[in-house]
């Protein structure tokens, strides 16, 4: 069977220049590679004939005698369309690699590095109130953290000097190393990846171009925040390495529990305890506020343990919004203690004169009972 024409495999021309034959083949070679194309047999054939065309024209003695002789050149053993190999066929494929999987170092490419590491982001864990979460702050804190080094203003070379381009990976930070048909890219060990070497150290950084200082920063803590709040605060972490941009500090904020309110969202909470009079005969009662105003409730008569009330926009601000959320007050009746003869004595004449009609929930309540027991021995 005739083999198909390397040209026509590749889809150029004969005049084709070198850079249109190697673009050419890296568009066909991934279409068919087998790793797109799991299973497919004609894939496979195929990707083998165009890294076989290819293999052919990228050499110029090759394709010399391609042009001349066409498939015959090869036919007794000249050598041509067999194995896989010559350092633009491996280059290319490496290049295929790296289209196909994003690059051994993970960026999709041989990207030329600069020794300039970003900083580390940090942490700082921050507690305030409540009452400073309703009014929002403005908080001084001190962080220990890695600063641009002074004295060689982050370059990490003594003064007088500069970094040198790394001789061992020319600046790129990873050195590539052909075994057979694969290439693999690892970091490289003389500049650790960073693509720079320094012969002449900074002596008040020993060469990483930041120290450690603690610097006291300002903090804006908006009105609303909540439990678990994370405020950024871009380029406050730590230096990044010879000159390289700083990370970001997260402040994570808590908040303190509360002596009288608990918050859930924009709603808060309290639970005032009333006396049985106060609850029996109605009254009106005075309950904290977190802005300070006063407000007072009025309990109705007869009101039972439980009772919730609700003041609307004397919540919490909602971050980043003009919304108030509202407190809910819960009563708790709460059941006389320590009594002297005289009010037992009352209390018991209150009980005396008591009826059905008033305790309706304890009078309904055994009235069931007595019908569960019944019912009971009825069976």
């Amino acid at each position: 069977m005739a083999k198909t024409d390397y040209y026509e495999l590749l889809g150029v021309s004969r005049e084709c220049s070198d850079a249109d034959l190697k673009s050419a083949f890296r568009k066909a070679a991934m279409q068919h590679h087998p790793d797109r194309n799991p299973g497919n047999t004609e894939a496979e054939i195929k990707f083998k004939e165009i890294n076989e065309a290819y293999q052919c024209l990228s050499d110029k003695d090759k394709r010399a005698a391609y042009d001349r002789f066409g498939h015959a050149a090869f036919d007794q053993g000249g050598g041509g369309g067999g194995g896989f190999g010559g350092d633009g066929f491996a280059s290319s494929m490496a290049d295929i690699f790296d289209d196909l999987f994003g690059g051994f170092s993970g960026g999709g490419g041989r990207s030329r590095g600069n020794g300039r590491e970003r900083g580390s982001d940090l942490r700082y864990n921050m507690e305030i109130t409540l009452e400073e979460s309703f009014r929002g702050k403005t908080a001084s804190i001190k962080v220990p953290t890695s600063i641009t080094c002074e004295a060689c203003t982050g370059s990490g070379a003594k003064s007088g000097s500069k970094p040198k381009t790394c001789a061992t990976c020319q600046g790129y930070g990873r050195v590539r190393a052909q075994q057979g048909f694969f290439a693999i890219e690892r970091t490289c060990p003389t500049c650790a990846g960073r693509g720079e070497v320094i012969d002449n150290p900074c002596a008040s950084c020993a060469g990483a171009g930041r120290v450690t200082r603690e610097r006291t920063l300002s903090v804006n803590i908006p009105a609303g925040v909540e439990d678990g709040t994370r405020i950024r605060l871009a380029g406050e972490g730590e230096a990044g390495v010879r000159g390289g941009p700083s990370g970001d500090l997260y402040i994570f904020l808590s908040l303190k529990p509360h002596a009288i309110f608990q918050r859930d969202g924009a709603d808060l909470f309290c639970e005032v305890p009333v006396s049985m009079v106060q609850a029996t005969l109605g009254s009106e009662i005075q309950v904290p506020t977190l802005d300070g105003s006063e407000a007072h409730v009025k309990i109705p008569e007869g009101t039972q343990s439980g009772r919730q009330f609700k003041l609307r926009g004397k919540g919490m601000p909602v971050l980043r919004s003009r919304e108030v959320g509202d407190l809910h007050i819960q009563v708790r009746v709460e059941t006389p203690q320590s009594l002297t003869k005289r009010q037992r004595e009352l209390l018991a004449e209150f009980e005396a004169e008591s009826s059905t009609k008033t305790h309706p929930e304890s009078a309904g309540f055994f009235a069931k009972m007595k019908d569960f027991f019944d019912n009971i021995a009825g069976t």
